[in-house]
């Protein structure tokens, strides 16, 4: 039985990251990014594929855990009525060299600690090389390296390497791993007591900035410190998970590589960041959007690697068990080549935002998004697989053909806000010439209710979004049909589902978790169309689901009551903070209103 998936809690520098179960094991690491070869895989397979575990020796032991307020930095306390011992685990913010600092203290009486590292490169296949250094081991697999130091000695047993050392009260022991290239001299050692410090320092300065001060600040600020980490920092990119292949559904197929940037995000975490008060994050994830945007606007992808990167074929890896025994495990994502016509509603909303927002804007930029406007000209009415990326051939959805709107909606205000030429007669024509056909052939009277495809009978939820991007106003009978629908026929236990998988043909076997993201819309569209209560009821309910330290994975199953899909995920913490803000009553509903009355 794998440990579930909210028994993990998240650490990171800004450029790597890992999960750290609740009984001291380091699980999953990837180096030297998220997306690159991991070095501990025993999420996704077995002891055998690389972990590394600090815990007691002796008896048994119960377990409570934190974060250290305002920061990512994490304390486990392992104790009996006889003693207790805290373990603390903490990245510092990158500096030549991404590190893990592990310190265990002793708290009251005294136990014997055992630590076991277990490295193995290439998505555990790898056996690392190990050599004995001063106060540790250096480890080496191909391009990989990795240094153990350690404040006790360590040694080798069974392809690990082992420390066992007697821990009580007032005693603190420590240990490091530290990544760098092969071919490099071995990283050096860092100043333990420092880097504590200085990763406190870096956490609470940045929680300060926080512009919100509405009922749920904490879960919001844990959302957002979340999001900060799943930041590359060199770039700008805000990777979707830290894992891949954590099945939707346990033991299912639906299994998919999360460690990369979808262009889908832009609008949803340009507003989470911007509204928290997080400007220059905001402005690096634009920025990278705009070096991703780069090339010919035929060729955008929906997706991109951290650093912009195109190429992200997608393979199994066969010699993992998958967590749960749910394969295939996948590396890469062949949804990069799809067709999703929403992304350039997307992207067109974020740059509307940060205009809005942050007085960004700059003509240059603006002719790229004219060049991506006469591109989806041609195709925006052609058939595309949609937001949930669905592999059971092209359909005409409704969803995508809304954000079409958006994209011709927001480029019409932009340019005519800031004065900018363009051809506003023909925006506008496409615009409401899109409007017309969504109302016309989205819409099912049947049902009253917009629907997935033109012409279809299913729901979706990702059409909750209709009133937050001003397409009709909450007020509309066809709106308020909408949500009442999707709250009766796809909410389970109280949560939203994306779709009816029994019944949609979208090419995987059926069955997955309640989308966490699509809960979040329903409290902000609940509120849109005058049902404030149920809102915040909903609300009050979904912030039962993240685990103890506050972290959400993509899905939730209400059956087996646990989190499932990729972890953390970002989705589902930038739709929290944006419900949270909607329920504040904060810009966010206030301007899509004002938009939608001046029209």
């Amino acid at each position: 039985m794998s440990v579930r998936i909210e028994d993990y809690a998240l650490i990171g520098d800004c450029e790597t990251a890992a999960l750290v179960d609740c009984n001291g094991s380091i699980d999953w690491l990837c180096w030297p990014a998220f997306s690159s070869e991991a070095c501990f895989a025993k999420l996704l397979g077995t002891e055998e594929n690389g972990y590394w575990r600090i815990a007691p020796t002796d008896g048994e032991w119960r377990t409570t855990r934190k974060y250290r307020e305002h920061t990512l930095i994490v304390e486990t306390v392992f104790e009996t009525t006889d003693w207790a011992v805290r373990l603390t685990d903490f990245m510092p913010v990158r500096g030549k060299n991404s590190d893990v600092v592990r310190f265990v203290e002793g708290i009251r009486g005294e136990t014997r600690m055992r630590m076991e590292l277990c490295l193995r490169f290439d998505y555990g296949r790898s056996v690392p090389w190990v050599n004995r250094i001063e106060k540790g081991v250096r480890a080496i697999a191909g391009p990989n390296l990795c240094v153990l130091r350690a404040s006790v000695p360590t040694h080798g047993e069974d392809m690990r390497t082992i420390a066992e050392f007697p821990v009580k009260a007032g005693r603190r022991v420590w240990f490091t791993l530290t990544y760098g290239p092969s071919h490099k001299e071995d990283p050096a050692e860092i100043d333990v007591d420092q880097a504590y410090k200085d990763t406190v320092g870096f956490w609470e300065e940045w929680t300060g900035k926080l512009k919100f001060d509405g009922e749920h600040r904490e879960i919001v600020e844990r959302s957002l410190i979340t999001l900060k980490a799943m930041t590359y920092l060199p770039t700008g990119g805000v990777v979707a998970a830290i894992t891949t292949s954590l099945p939707e559904s346990l033991g299912g197929v639906r299994n998919w590589d999360y460690r990369y940037c979808w262009l889908r995000d832009t609008t949803f975490t340009l507003l989470a960041l911007a509204n928290g008060g997080y400007y220059e994050e905001a402005a690096a994830w634009q920025d990278w959007l705009l070096r991703a945007l780069g090339g010919s606007p035929d060729q955008v992808q929906i997706m991109y690697g951290l650093r912009g990167e195109r190429q992200l074929q997608e393979w199994t890896v066969d010699w993992l068990s998958g967590y749960e025994n749910s394969k295939p495990v996948r590396i890469g994502n062949a949804a990069a080549m799809q067709t999703q016509l929403d992304i350039y509603g997307e992207m067109l909303d974020s740059f509307y935002h940060a205009q809005h927002k942050m007085g960004r804007h700059c003509e240059q930029d603006f002719r790229i998004l004219v060049q991506l406007l006469k591109h989806l000209e041609e195709i925006w009415d052609k058939p595309d697989q949609g937001i949930w990326e669905t592999r059971g051939g092209p359909q005409q959805f409704t969803y995508s053909k809304l954000m079409a709107w958006v994209a011709f909606d927001r480029a019409v205000m932009l340019a005519e806000e800031l004065k900018y030429k363009a051809p506003l007669d023909r925006w506008k024509q496409l615009r409401d010439e899109i409007h017309r056909q969504i109302c016309d052939q989205g819409f099912s009277k049947k049902r009253n209710s917009f629907v997935q495809v033109y012409g279809g009978d299913e729901l979706d939820a990702s059409l909750l979004l209709m009133p937050l991007v001003g397409f009709l106003p909450g007020t509309d009978e066809r709106i308020k049909g909408t949500v009442e629908e999707i709250r009766q026929n796809l909410m389970q236990d109280g949560l939203v589902l994306r779709y009816n998988t029994s019944r949609v043909k979208d090419g995987l076997p059926p069955g997955e978790g309640v989308f966490l993201a699509c809960s979040f819309w329903m409290v902000s569209s609940l509120k849109a169309v005058g049902r404030q209560e149920e809102a915040r009821e909903l609300f009050k309910k979904l912030l039962e689901l993240p685990n103890d330290l506050g972290l959400l994975s993509e899905e939730y199953d209400p059956k087996a009551k646990g989190l499932v899909g990729n972890f953390p995920q970002a989705f589902s913490h930038i739709a929290l903070v944006n419900a949270a803000f909607d329920l504040e009553d904060g810009e966010g509903v206030r301007e899509r209103a004002r938009r939608e009355q001046s029209r």
